[in-house]
């Protein structure tokens, strides 16, 4: 630039290598100048700037020298800039500047090299120099005088030295040095005193001076000077040295003797910020500490060392002290950026924030290290410099830890090793993730029958770990069907609880058991559910009466029983058979009798209904006999029904002449002998069919198995309905058999043997049923021996088909023929109800379907 000056001096950019920025600006720029425009400069975009979060960061310093202007992406000064302040003497003064984006991370370095401007003056270090010169120095000596000194460098430093013109003295100016020349003799006598004005002048644009007025007196004999034994002194001092450490010591000589020769040491000129750093001793020359000496302050001093003798003769030696760096400065960590909070579902991988590190020691003591607890689910990863990127490791799970405290450890390499640390607070934001669970795998209520509409059956909870709407549970009902309808027609559910409430009544006897199924969803987004079963049981009530099957009373009419004269006791006369619609202990049955014509000679098993003789049926004993039968249930309150039990004691059916008079339409006499005629046809197969399978049966086994007991048992289709299975209740349980022939779903025939026939019970053929009114004596005949199975079966057949063919009861032993035919019609598809509907039952009597077992 030279003496232009700086006035026309304009930022230059330079391009490096790496593509990192330069800068040259001069210093004391006004504040919010513009240095260049980086955006330009690197190619970004404006909205780049901003949106990555462009700014500088300086190393080194706590002063921010220059900002963005994020709006322009202009590089603008924020402060002063002092080069002499930065730099010193330094030639080069470069401020290292980083540029840092984000998103993804980017470094870029700039440097800004700092110009010198003209803005110190010269300046001497005392106003008045005093210098005492004897009359007897020759023409040519030398004194030396103290250089003036310029903050600036370069031109801006001194470049030259003016002495006012005189009669004795020129100047002389070297390199190291500035020094007065005797060009004539003194002469005390003439002048005793000189005041000479030396102007010390720099470079710079405008130009600098600055004076001091040298005042000589003239004396007489020193004519030697002090030498310094060396030119430069050059020590080491580490840094934060105690105050009065030894740096060095200088020594002067001088060869007059006496005060001539006494040397004193001063310093010479000391910067402002230097003056308070050391001391020197005037006499020994020792130079202490005398203050803070701080490396990251000042790495090195540069003194001017002065000796002077007793009569002002000086000399001068430059001292230059070098500061060892100490590790005496800890990292320090800066957090630059940081996501935060971050969600649960992030990838490991992600980075999370940017930090910074910086330590400002030199060397090993610089050099940082950076480490983070190991039970975290983070590390990380060194990018740029010393900047760091924090990332994920793993996944992160909110319900396991919603906030992380990541402790970030910086260890120098000094010796002692330095370290520091910070806590970075990191929260997991929530994602609806879990689905709500339930806290049983499966769900059971227990509810009698008969319940209130809107009672509470049981609750059902599920848990969410997740947070606020995405861990609210809200129930419902799955759709389905219970019996047909809807199951919202029989349960409902709280939406917020999860309590179930019973919509209805429920009945045992229709349905005992059910299930459902409850969805729990939370509220999420999208929202996630999980489902549960949950069994419906219901409690038997005993709220069913028991019901007669036999004698089942028809209008006014009652069943009848015969009961040989010949009866010993214990003889099985008859069987009253109940079911009972409800379970467990309200199904078991048992019968009492309540009333009887003789009190003494009829019994009835607590548990079966028979109805035996408790002795010998004598001549004396009533031919007609009443009993009223009693069934309880074993319920709480215990349930009953009653039923009538006529029975006539006779031997001969004659002895009973108002059958002979029953009479019947004519015009169900055809459609009688409709029936007759298919009666016979299917009793002649029947018959047929047993003798062949009797026959087979007798060749393997050479005897009867079984001898039947002249009772048919009633199929299990005449039960009325929910009495089917009634066994596993205790209903019907005896130690006789009531099984049917023929299932109601079955298309074959399982033809049985039963026990004995007992000479004491009642032929099925001889069971009548008569009105009150019409009760007369004893008909019919009975031979009362016993006979095989299959001959007595025959004969009951051949028998009764000669009953239709003259009897006027034709009717209801016809009903009786088909019921004991059963298993053969079913084989056909005729269901026996059928054959029976056109018929009309006669008035008078009637004979039951069965009346024994």
């Amino acid at each position: 630039m030279g003496d232009k000056g700086f006035s026309a001096l304009r930022p230059i950019l330079c391009f490096l290598v790496n593509g990192d920025l330069s800068y040259s600006i001069p210093e004391e720029m006004k504040r919010e100048s513009v240095i260049g425009n980086i955006a330009k400069d690197l190619g970004l975009d404006l909205r780049t700037l901003s949106s990555r979060k462009a700014r500088v960061d300086f190393e080194g310093t706590r002063k921010r020298y220059c900002d963005i202007n994020l709006n322009t992406g202009d590089l603008i000064t924020s402060e002063r800039i002092d080069r002499e302040s930065l730099c010193g003497k330094k030639p080069s003064c470069v401020v290292k500047v980083d540029l840092v984006l984000e998103n993804p991370l980017e470094l870029h370095r700039l440097s800004l090299h700092i110009q010198d401007v003209n803005d110190n003056s010269p300046k001497f270090r005392e106003n008045l120099t005093e210098m005492e010169i004897r009359e007897s120095a020759v023409k040519g000596n030398r004194f030396s005088i103290e250089e003036a000194h310029d903050a600036d460098i370069g031109q801006n430093a001194v470049q030259r030295y003016n002495l006012q013109k005189n009669d004795n003295f020129i100047l002389a100016v070297d390199s190291n040095k500035v020094e007065l020349v005797l060009e004539n003799k003194l002469d005390r006598e003439k002048q005793k005193e000189i005041n000479l004005l030396l102007t010390a002048l720099d470079g710079g644009s405008p130009q600098r001076s600055g004076t001091v007025v040298i005042h000589v007196t003239v004396l007489d004999a020193n004519d030697n000077a002090p030498v310094f034994s060396q030119a430069v002194y050059k020590a080491n001092v580490p840094e934060n040295s105690p105050p009065d450490t030894i740096v060095i010591n200088v020594s002067a000589t001088d060869a007059d003797e006496g005060v001539n020769g006494d040397v004193t040491y001063q310093f010479g000129h000391v910067s402002d910020d230097d003056i308070n750093v050391f001391s020197i001793d005037p006499k020994t020359g020792e130079i202490r500490v005398s203050g803070v000496i701080d490396f990251e302050e000042s790495s090195s001093f540069e003194i001017r060392v002065q000796a002077k003798d007793g009569l002002g003769l000086t000399s001068y030696a430059k001292v230059l002290i070098d500061v060892t760096d100490k590790n005496d400065n800890a990292p320090v960590i800066y957090l630059k950026s940081l996501s935060n909070p971050i969600p649960e579902n992030v990838s490991p991988g992600t980075e999370v924030g940017i930090i910074n590190v910086q330590d400002r020691d030199s060397e090993n003591n610089g050099q940082v290290r950076c480490s983070i607890q190991q039970n975290v689910p983070f590390k990380l990863v060194p990018s740029i410099k010393n900047y760091y990127s924090l990332v994920t490791t793993g996944q992160l799970d909110r319900e396991l830890v919603s906030d992380y405290n990541i402790t970030i450890t910086a260890t120098d390499e000094g010796s002692p090793p330095l370290s520091s640390s910070k806590t970075v607070q990191l929260s997991v934001a929530d994602i609806n993730d879990n689905p709500p669970v339930f806290e049983e795998q499966s769900y059971s209520a227990y509810v009698t029958e008969n319940n209130k509409p809107g009672s509470t059956l049981c609750s059902v909870t599920a848990r969410d770990p997740d947070w606020r709407q995405n861990g609210t549970v809200i129930y419902s009902l799955l759709a389905g069907e219970v019996n047909g309808a809807p199951v919202s027609s029989y349960l409902s559910v709280n939406g917020d609880t999860g309590v179930i409430h019973a919509v209805r009544s429920f009945d045992y006897e229709q349905f005992r058991s059910f299930k459902v199924y409850v969805m729990a969803r939370d509220n999420g987004s999208p929202p996630l559910s999980s489902n549960v079963t949950v069994s419906v049981f219901i409690s038997d009530v005993n709220d069913n009466s028991p019901q007669i099957l036999y004698p089942a009373p028809e209008g006014n009419s009652f069943m009848t029983e015969l009961v040989p004269k010949a009866a010993h006791g214990g003889s099985l006369v008859s069987k009253v058979i109940a079911v009972d619609a409800d379970s467990g202990q309200n199904a078991w049955l048992s019968y009492h009798i309540v009333k009887s014509t003789d009190t003494g000679l009829f019994t009835i098993g607590l548990h079966s209904g028979e109805i035996r003789t408790q002795r010998d049926i004598s001549e004396s004993d009533s031919m007609k006999q009443n009993l009223i039968v009693s069934v309880k249930d074993n319920g709480q309150p215990s349930l009953s029904a009653t039923c009538s039990m006529y029975l006539l004691i006779s031997d001969n059916l004659a002895e009973v002449p108002e059958l002979k008079d029953i009479s019947y339409d004519e015009k169900n006499s055809k459609l009688t002998s409709y029936l007759i005629i298919a009666l016979v046809s299917v009793s002649t197969f029947f018959l047929t069919f047993i003798i062949i399978i009797l026959g087979v049966r007798f060749c393997r086994r050479r005897k009867p198995r079984l001898l039947f007991d002249g009772a048919v048992a009633i199929p299990s289709a005449y039960l009325p309905p929910n009495y089917a299975d009634v066994d596993g209740t205790g209903t019907l349980r005896s130690a006789y058999n009531y099984d049917a022939y023929l299932t109601t779903g079955s298309r074959t025939s399982d033809f049985k043997f039963v026990t004995s026939y007992n000479d004491n019970t009642l032929p099925a053929d001889q069971t009548l049923r008569k009105s009150p009114s019409d009760f007369a004596d004893v008909f019919g005949e009975s031979d009362g021996s016993p006979e095989v199975g299959i001959f007595y079966l025959i004969k009951i057949n051949l028998k009764n088909i000669c009953s239709l063919l003259c009897d006027s009861t034709a009717y209801h032993k016809s009903i009786f023929l088909v019921f004991q035919l059963y298993p053969f019609l079913n084989c056909f598809k005729v269901e026996p109800q059928r054959l029976l509907v056109p018929l009309k039952p006669v008035s008078s009597s009637s004979v039951p379907l069965y009346a024994a077992q």
